[in-house]
């Protein structure tokens, strides 16, 4: 057994030296749990740019039961963002992302988008950051003018946000990168003082009208997005945010200490078009959920409410709504005796949350490692799909160094910040969120009951018969685009190659004419599954290739691949080819996926060290959809 080393925010003084070593100690014991575990602690006690260069340089990104994702990012800008860089890669390093960045020249930025030729182009970014101040793109803005009508006012507005919607058509047309783009900084001083906000014109409403300018233009473009960095400056502090000698001596826009905070904004997007995100929240009760321990103080002695302190605890369960409606499942790990906790979720009328909110549970007196296994495996997800909330630092640090994959949020000894501590972790980020992401609960739900009527049914035939099934063939469009590009970064199991795709680039291949893409919807008499299924079909002179083929764990084992298989080969049929190939990319997850081509007839036509190429002659056999599915 380790020993658990607990690091907390009150005594870093004391804690570093002791971290260090035990880092230092994980890594000459190469035990990339406790580097992990260890590395997260630095990073949140002490993020500095030498730990972030220790860290980059020693952690490994992979870990057995999580493989690394790789990223491209590239940084267009007018300031100097090289700090903050270290500090983004250590992060993402935590989260099993590997990031190559590139920085343009100073000021360069529209030059850079705007050329075929440029380093940008070459360099081939999965993701663009656009970095650039007030004071450089509008300085006229940052130095304030008085006297503006309020038509010349508007009229300002609107060229910064055309100068700036003007370098998406450059970039979309030449890359499938995905942009961020922040926003305008407002001074921390307006130029007019207290009289700036009494102007129609006045310089604050004249940034504000353009960042509302360019959150409106970033929508109507695929695989655009907004960071926020005026709410972030302030957020932080502005006074505090930027150190003048500095700006004025490097160009540093943004000071020592707030560098971490620009690092932790990045990762916000970076980990959602990563495919890094938890799919699942599981939380402690006592002291986490609700104020008190319930089988000492009893159903009503426990702390929750609208009053201090039980009010911090139903701020909690607030942002756990809300992760809800992203899409995040919610589930309870407990050392507790069962039928106690279930009495505050009955008889508790101030709790927000209640058991059926619920989609797995373990309230019982198991080690809490052997109980989020536990979860994982019923709920089909994979442990790095997980994250854990404790108050309990010593069972925080516990499921860190026996499940490293399991992402835990830190939290702090005064529940008043459990709230915000859960809002800021960027595990939980999404980029959209989709029609199936607000239903995950009842899918899951409803999914129970599925499994209650195959237990009782005669044969697996008359199980698919019962559940009467029904499909529907999706062409990519803008309602379904985001879900399509969710399931391509999210969908690990039954995925045959892996292939990862933003929203941009799906559009990009649907308006191609040599590719055909498509989705299945499936519904049956307990309810609608929504989309759950994704084929990306390569139209080649002499055969249909499946670029990708995935889909949703909640289908597995319903014969809805079946379906999916019939409809590559009548679209192969209708374009004229007679075979369909595909391969199987094996990792550490998709063993689901291994069997799909060999159960339906598919022959192996080639093998190399990444997979298995797959081939099925038409005229020899084609595949049919199933009978008991409309």
């Amino acid at each position: 057994m380790r020993a658990v080393l607990v690091a907390t925010p009150d005594r870093p003084s004391v804690i570093l030296p002791e971290l260090k070593e035990a880092y230092a100690r994980a890594v000459t014991a190469r035990d990339a749990a406790a580097m992990l575990a260890h590395a997260h602690a630095l990073l949140r006690l002490n993020p500095t740019l030498s730990n972030a260069q220790l860290i980059n340089k020693s952690l490994p990104v992979e870990l057995p039961n999580r493989s690394a994702v790789k990223r491209k990012v590239a940084f267009l800008r007018s300031y100097t963002i090289e700090p903050c860089v270290p500090l983004l890669t250590a992060l993402a390093r935590l989260h099993g992302v590997e990031l190559e960045v590139k920085i343009g020249e100073f000021n360069s930025y529209a030059q850079d988008l705007i050329d075929p030729s440029s380093w940008l182009y070459a360099f081939e970014p999965d993701i663009v950051i656009l970095a650039v101040q007030t004071r450089d793109i509008a300085p006229h803005l940052w130095a304030g003018q008085g006297g503006l009508s309020q038509d010349q006012a508007a009229s300002q507005a609107a060229e910064v946000v055309s100068s700036l919607v003007s370098l998406i058509e450059p970039l979309r047309a030449r890359s499938r990168a995905s942009l961020i783009i922040q926003n305008l900084q407002e001074p921390s001083h307006p130029s007019d003082g207290v009289m700036d906000l009494r102007r129609e014109a006045g310089q604050t409403e004249i940034i504000r009208t353009v960042n509302r300018g360019l959150a409106l233009e970033a929508r109507r473009h695929e695989g655009v997005y907004v960071l926020d960095y005026d709410a972030l400056v302030a957020r932080h502090g502005r006074e505090r945010w930027t150190d003048e000698k500095k700006w004025l001596t490097s160009r540093s826009a943004v000071s020592a200490d707030c560098l971490i905070h620009a690092a932790r904004e990045y990762l916000r997007f970076v980990l959602p078009l990563a495919g890094r995100q938890s799919k699942v929240l599981v939380v402690d009760l006592d002291n986490t959920l609700w104020g008190g321990v319930i089988g000492e103080e009893g159903v009503h002695g426990i702390k929750i409410g609208s009053e201090y302190p039980g009010a911090t605890f139903l701020a909690l369960q607030r942002v756990m709504l809300n992760l809800a409606d992203r899409g995040v499942l919610l589930a309870i790990c407990s050392k507790n005796n069962e039928a106690d906790a279930m009495e505050a979720f009955e008889k508790r009328s101030e709790m927000l949350l209640r058991a059926s909110h619920f989609s797995a549970m373990r309230i019982n007196w198991i080690d809490k490692a052997q109980n989020l296994r536990d979860i994982a495996r019923e709920l089909n997800v994979g442990l790095d799909s997980l994250a854990f909330i404790d108050d309990n630092p010593v069972e925080r640090q516990r499921v860190r160094l026996e499940l490293p994959e399991v992402q835990v949020v830190e939290l702090p000894e005064d529940p008043a910040g459990y709230a915000a501590a859960l809002l800021s972790s960027p595990t939980f980020e999404r980029l959209a969120v989709t029609a199936e992401d607000r239903a995950r609960g009842r899918y899951y739900a409803e999914q129970r009951e599925r499994k209650q009527q195959e237990s009782s049914a005669g044969s697996l035939e008359e199980f698919y018969a019962s559940l009467h099934m029904r499909s529907e063939i999706v062409e990519v469009s803008p309602a379904v685009l985001a879900r399509i590009a969710q399931l391509t970064q999210k969908t690990n199991q039954l995925n045959t190659t892996t292939k990862r795709y933003t929203e941009s680039e799906v559009q990009s291949l649907a308006n191609d004419p040599s590719w055909r893409l498509f989705g299945i919807n499936v519904a049956d008499k307990f309810g609608d599954n929504g989309l759950v299924g994704v084929v990306f079909l390569k139209i080649e002179e002499a055969s249909v290739e499946i670029d990708t083929f995935l889909m949703s764990c909640r289908v597995i084992g319903r014969t809805v691949e079946t379906a999916m298989l019939a409809q590559v080969c009548k679209i192969a049929s209708s374009a004229g080819r007679s075979v369909v190939t595909g391969w199987f990319r094996p990792t550490k997850k998709n063993e689901p996926a291994s069997q799909i081509y060999s159960t339906h007839g598919f022959e192996i036509a080639t093998r190399d060290e990444l997979g298995t190429l797959w081939r099925l002659d038409l005229q020899k056999r084609s595949i049919e959809k199933p009978v008991w599915i409309s």
